[in-house]
């Protein structure tokens, strides 16, 4: 009977430690996918220019956040974009002293945010008329 206990405890182990490594992979997977989904500044000056089509700039960039018309019933395409860094550091100590024991611990934070917008609008054949865009961070 405790065999069967131990047994039992060991395989609810083995799952908890399955699901955390597999929860793992799939936050890596999913950063991974964000890293290459990253717009910037540079993509828009190489990658797009005046006269191209739609699926040209979806496959440069994506798809849009927005799509809208002008007053003319021409599309507008608008990608509005916000990534978060956040880098924190800690250390701790420990001492001990015959029968008494110190634990301590320090650390620091910082956040910032980087916003891009572009802003892409077609004539009426569907190409590139203009475009635009604007980076901030803070």
């Amino acid at each position: 009977m405790m065999r069967k206990g131990i047994a039992i405890g060991f395989l609810i182990s083995c799952i908890a430690v399955f699901a955390g490594c597999s929860a793992a992979r799939h936050a890596a997977g999913t950063q991974e996918g964000l890293q290459g989904d990253r717009l910037t500044v540079g993509t828009v000056q190489k990658e797009i220019k005046k006269g191209m089509s739609g699926a040209e700039v979806a496959a440069a960039l994506g798809s849009p956040n927005i799509v809208s018309t002008d007053e003319q019933g021409r599309e507008v395409w608008i990608y509005d974009k916000i990534s978060t860094d956040r880098v924190q550091s800690e250390s701790s100590g420990y001492g001990t002293l015959i029968l008494f024991g110190y634990k301590g611990s320090a650390g620091s934070s910082s956040t910032s945010q980087q916003a891009l917008t572009i802003i892409i609008k077609f004539d009426h054949d569907k190409k590139v008329r203009d475009f635009a865009y604007h980076a901030s961070r803070f």
